[in-house]
């Protein structure tokens, strides 16, 4: 059976994926102020999967330019947010087989940077990234908010029924 926090990361992605759903290209580029355009927080986040799920446990760097234009601290840039998102559902769908392998054993393992320990295990991480999503998904909500976006989500979906409560 699927680990609890591993149901919370997909239906956090398709509640961030409900967020996106409409914004066009040209809204993708929109920056104001300090504020990244949508189309790099989508590389943001393709980055963090990579890094999290790929690239730390399994040594698997799909975009190596993940890692240089989308890092945390990166500059600002305008990416192509349709280029994003196939980068983001390629990135995904390969982290499919290490999460499902995922069991609350594995969760509280150390998750190596370049084989060495840092301190963080596994579960603690799937959560930074599951709340890194939330973040991310407010930010692209008030973007899309500015820009004059009409019928967006305005609360958490159906996680009654698609991600709910449940013990180990």
């Amino acid at each position: 059976m699927t680990h609890p926090l591993v149901d919370q990361i997909r239906f956090t992605r398709s509640e961030w994926l409900r967020g996106l759903a409409g914004t066009t290209e040209e809204d993708g580029a929109r920056h104001f102020g300090q504020m990244n355009s949508i189309g790099w927080i989508v590389g943001h986040l393709a980055w963090h999967e990579q890094r999290t799920f790929l690239q730390r446990p399994q040594n698997i760097i799909l975009f190596p330019e993940l890692n240089e234009i989308f890092a945390y601290g990166a500059p600002m840039s305008t990416p192509s947010l349709k280029q994003m998102l196939g980068t983001w559902h390629a990135v995904t769908a390969e982290s499919e087989a290490y999460l499902d392998s995922l069991t609350t054993e594995s969760l509280l393992l150390d998750l190596p940077v370049n084989g060495e320990s840092v301190g963080q295990i596994r579960g603690t991480v799937l959560r930074r990234i599951t709340y890194h999503y939330w973040y991310h998904l407010g930010e692209i909500l008030s973007i899309r908010q500015m820009i004059g976006g009409k019928d967006l989500p305005d609360f958490v979906g159906d996680i009654d029924k698609e991600a709910p409560y449940r013990p180990e």
